[in-house]
C-alpha cells in the first residue's frame, strides 16, 4: 500500500507542476526509504540495515524469486497490453486525449508497477541499489538508440550485461554484490555517454564529415 501511495504521489506531484514524474518518484521514493530506516533504527529490528539498503544477491531465498518472477511477469503482460496507450501517453498527450485513449490510467498503472518492481529487488540489490539498476540501464540506451522499442531492447542489454559484469566483479573482488552491479551499470553508462552515436561525446568532438559530390 505504501509504495501504491509513492506511485500516486508521483503522478499527482508532476501534473500539479509539471515537473518529471521520474524525480517526484524518485524523490518520494528516497523519502519513504529515509523513514522505514529511522524506524526500524527506533523501534529495533533483527534485520540489518545494510541488507535492506544494499541486499545480497547470493542470499535470496524462494518468496524473494517468487515475487521478482511474479513482478517481471505482471510487467510484461502489463507492456503487452499497454504499449500504445503509453507510448501515445508520454509522447503526444493531446493526441492521446483526442482519440479517447485514457492514458492517465495506464501511466498509474505503470507507476504502479514500478514500485511494485522496486519493492520486489531490493532483497537482491537492495532498496537503494534497486534504484540505480532500473534507471541507469535505460538512461544508457538513449545513446543507442532512437526509436522506443528499440531503446528498450537495449536497455534490457545492459542490465544483462551490467547483471552478469557486477557479479563476476563481486566473485573475484570479494565486494558486495548490489554495488558491483550498479557500478557495472554506472561503467556501460559512461561508455554510452563517450561512444553512444547518439548525442554521445564522441560524436560531438569529432562529427563525421559528409562526402562531398
Amino acid at each position: 500500500m505504501a509504495g501504491l501511495g509513492i506511485a500516486i504521489g508521483a503522478g499527482a506531484i508532476s501534473r500539479a507542476t509539471g515537473g518529471r514524474e521520474d524525480a517526484a518518484l524518485a524523490a518520494l521514493y528516497l523519502a519513504a526509504l529515509a523513514v522505514g530506516v529511522v524506524m526500524i533504527s527506533w523501534r529495533g529490528s533483527s534485520v540489518e540495515l545494510t541488507h535492506i539498503l544494499f541486499g545480497s544477491v547470493l542470499g535470496v531465498d524462494d518468496l524473494a524469486l517468487l515475487m521478482m518472477g511474479g513482478a517481471a511477469s505482471a510487467t510484461l503482460l502489463f507492456l503487452a497490453v499497454a504499449w500504445r496507450p503509453l507510448v501515445l501517453e508520454c509522447f503526444d498527450p493531446s493526441f492521446a486525449r483526442a482519440v479517447g485513449v485514457r492514458g492517465s490510467a495506464w501511466h498509474l498503472g505503470l507507476m504502479a508497477l514500478v514500485v511494485v518492481s522496486l519493492v520486489a529487488a531490493f532483497q537482491a540489490v537492495g532498496t537503494l541499489m534497486a534504484v540505480g539498476l532500473m534507471m541507469l540501464p535505460a538512461i544508457a540506451a538513449r545513446h543507442w538508440a532512437r526509436g522506443v522499442g528499440t531503446m528498450v531492447l537495449v536497455s534490457v542489454g545492459v542490465a544483462l550485461a551490467a547483471t552478469l559484469s557486477g557479479l563476476l566483479l563481486s566473485f573475484h573482488a570479494d565486494v558486495p554484490s548490489g554495488p558491483a552491479i550498479v557500478l557495472a551499470a554506472a561503467a556501460l553508462w559512461a561508455v554510452s555517454l563517450v561512444f553512444g552515436p547518439v548525442e554521445g561525446l564522441a560524436a560531438r568532438w569529432w562529427p563525421r564529415r559528409h562526402l562531398e559530390g
